[in-house]
Order: structure tokens, then C-alpha cells, then sequence
């Protein structure tokens, strides 16, 4: 595997693990919840379009069950058509998903790898992580945001803040492996990577002393990442996104609900 030193390759998981039961797609009766459409476009398509114009990345793949998903649209299909969006196909859990896509994906690393449900992303956060992404030495960086600066926009965001020593903190799904090393990293999805506050997964996924460190706020964020990256052998730094809505992600009805507000407010600020 070889490392590009100007554009990272990227990568879009966006399977359906719970199909027609996921909460979001039975909002709209569909069999895949990025495909759910807000303030008249659909969820991928955002997601997408916010990569796209971010001009980091030549190519964007997208980890998803059935090829067709990344034509649902036509400017999804432009972007297929045109070599833009690659479709990759997606193995069980997020791990096997994000190992398969690094073997078939040519010169893979560095990797920027997010979700197809935030929907608020914009090109200006990709770019902000991309950049601190690829300043930094470490195997892998994962971007957050602090509680302070998503409640400074949203009073009930919904979000299951972890909290530290250097106060409190989301995930934007937003995540870089930037050497053969940071595969290590990669066996923290086999559980689906949602930790929220649980505290048995977060155990399970990163050891005992990381879950002591979480437990009893013995250090900041990047003092637990490297007790992390110790146990797995993996170093690993923070990029910190000064925006509100980074780590809010469409995962049930509220989160719909606020991400479509959020998309409207934008919309009409804009004069469309």
C-alpha cells in the first residue's frame, strides 16, 4: 500500500445494518436511511456533495450493501457516471467494511472515512479535518467537538456527551488512517462503533486502563487516546471542529428532526 502526500483516499460507510427497522428509514418507509430525503434532498447525497466540494479527494467510495444505492439520484448518478463516487461493497460489521475497502481501494492511505448520515457536514469541516489530518505524525486522528461549542447552538442536541477531565466531548465521525499501523485501530468498529455511554462496549472495545482513565476522568481526551493508542500499539491525535453541528448524525426521529431544522435554517439564510 502506498500514501498520497497531497489527496487522502475516502470512504463513505453507509450500509443498512437494520434495513426497513432502522428508525430513520421507517420515517419515510425506505429500505436504507441515507436515503431518506431532508429539506427535499436525499441524506447520501449530501453527505456526497459536501465531500465533493470539499476538493480534498479525487475519488469518493462508498461502502454500501447494493450498487444501485449510489444512483438513486441523478447527481449521484453524474458523480458515478463521472469516476467521482465509487461504489465498494460493504462486509458485515464496520471493521470487516473498512479492512475489505483498504484492500480493494489502489494506494488507500492515507483514509478519510465518515458516515452517510451527517448530513450537516459541510465541505468547510472536511477540509478542517483534512488538514489536521494530514499535519499530523500519528497513525490515526479522529475529530470531535467540544459540549460547550455544540450547546452554544443546540440546548438539546440529543447527543450522549463523554466527559473528561478537560470537560466534555462528541464524535464527528469523521476518522483518518494514516499508515498500515492505523489498521490496528480498526477492530474498535467490530461492534458497530456505537459507544455512546456505554460503558460495557467502551470496556470491551479499548481495555481496562482507557476504560478507568474514561471512567473516573483521570485524564483529557488526548491523554486517553494515548493510553488507547498504547494498548493497541496504534499512536493517535485529536482534531478538534469548531462547529456546532459536527457531531450531530441522523439516527432516530429527534436527530431527523433537528439535522432537517438545522438544513432549512441554512437554506433560507442562503436566499434559496
Amino acid at each position: 500500500m502506498t500514501q498520497s502526500v497531497t489527496q487522502p483516499s475516502c470512504l463513505v460507510m453507509a450500509a443498512s445494518r437494520r434495513g426497513v427497522d432502522d428508525p430513520v428509514a421507517k420515517i419515510q418507509g425506505l429500505s436504507h436511511k441515507c436515503l431518506v430525503t431532508l429539506d427535499g434532498q436525499v441524506m447520501l447525497e449530501r453527505v456526497l456533495e459536501a465531500l465533493v466540494e470539499s476538493g480534498c479527494f479525487a475519488k469518493i467510495h462508498v461502502s454500501v450493501d447494493r450498487a444501485d444505492i449510489l444512483t438513486a439520484t441523478p447527481a449521484m448518478q453524474g458523480w458515478v457516471d463521472e469516476g467521482r463516487v465509487v461504489f465498494v461493497q460493504s462486509h458485515g460489521n464496520l471493521a470487516d467494511s473498512v479492512l475489505k475497502a483498504v484492500a480493494e481501494i489502489d494506494s488507500p492511505l492515507p483514509m478519510i472515512i465518515t458516515t452517510g448520515d451527517n448530513a450537516l457536514h459541510t465541505p468547510e469541516i472536511v477540509r478542517d479535518f483534512v488538514r489536521d489530518a494530514l499535519a499530523s505524525r500519528a497513525d490515526a486522528v479522529v475529530g470531535f467537538t467540544r459540549e460547550d461549542v455544540v450547546l452554544r447552538e443546540y440546548a438539546n442536541s440529543g447527543l450522549a456527551f463523554h466527559r473528561l477531565k478537560d470537560g466534555g466531548f462528541s464524535s464527528c465521525n469523521l476518522y483518518a488512517l494514516k499508515t498500515p499501523n492505523a489498521l490496528k485501530a480498526v477492530k474498535v468498529f467490530e461492534g458497530g462503533g456505537q459507544f455512546g455511554k456505554r460503558h460495557m462496549r467502551i470496556l470491551k472495545a479499548f481495555g481496562v486502563w482507557p476504560f478507568i482513565i474514561y471512567k473516573l476522568k483521570l485524564k483529557g481526551l488526548q491523554g486517553l487516546m494515548d493510553a488507547i493508542g498504547r494498548r493497541m500499539k496504534v499512536s493517535v491525535d485529536v482534531s478538534w471542529l469548531d462547529y456546532p453541528w459536527g457531531p450531530i448524525d441522523v439516527d432516530h426521529k429527534h436527530s431527523f428532526d433537528l439535522t432537517e431544522e438545522t438544513l432549512i435554517k441554512r437554506r433560507l439564510a442562503a436566499g434559496k
